[in-house]
């Protein structure tokens, strides 16, 4: 993503905020939107693991 358009997508999310959002608010917002783009960007690319897969993965772990 280029600096303008994270910058211009900040600014709408500081846009949609109530007036009376804390810091806290906003970084928490800024931080979900950031997640979830690069989580469609990552299945965009194919850079995704099945659920059987992932449960196996777990399952190992869990012991």
């Amino acid at each position: 993503m280029e600096p303008t358009a994270a910058v211009d997508k900040a600014r709408k999310v500081i846009d949609s905020l109530p007036k009376n959002a804390s810091w806290d608010d906003l970084m928490y917002e800024l931080y979900v939107r950031g997640k979830i783009e690069n989580g469609l960007k990552a299945a965009e690319e194919g850079r995704t693991i099945s659920h059987a897969e992932l449960k196996k993965r777990l399952s190992v772990h869990a012991h």
